[in-house]
């Protein structure tokens, strides 16, 4: 049993990206299916794809890296809200990942969304990561 989903989530990714692996294989869950569609639609991954077996089901994600280089796209990936100890912010109170540069995903009472769109709706919520 996994006590913590979304560290598990950001772990696999993390993990992947240091092996240079292309593709990972992660567990389903909204929250984690929530979390993969802001990666791609931010740019962080290049694809994904929900497999839906009659059980949890599974995300496979393609990781994004650098043509030439091979640096991948996502460089640092910080959990912020633990289950022990939760991180709550109001709407004025949202923090800037590398002064804008990377994003803060937030789950808010509107879903689950970033930092930039959370100042524009005016909405807070709890912290869950830090990608850049």
């Amino acid at each position: 049993m996994i006590t913590d989903p979304i560290s598990d989530y950001l772990t696999r990714v993390r993990n992947a990206i240091l092996a240079g692996h292309r593709v990972v294989e992660i567990p389903a869950s909204n929250m984690k299916k929530d979390i993969t569609k802001i990666l791609f639609d931010k740019g962080y991954i290049l694809n994904y794809k929900f497999e839906d077996d009659n059980l949890q089901g599974k995300i496979k994600i393609a990781l994004k890296y650098h043509p030439v280089t091979k640096q991948p796209a996502i460089s640092k990936l910080e959990r912020i809200s633990k289950p022990g100890l939760r991180k709550y912010v109001g709407s004025d109170k949202l923090p800037r990942v590398m002064n804008g540069l990377g994003i803060a995903i937030l789950s808010t009472s509107i879903g689950v969304i970033t930092d930039k769109e959370a100042r524009k709706e005016h909405v807070g919520g709890e912290v869950l990561c830090f990608i850049s």
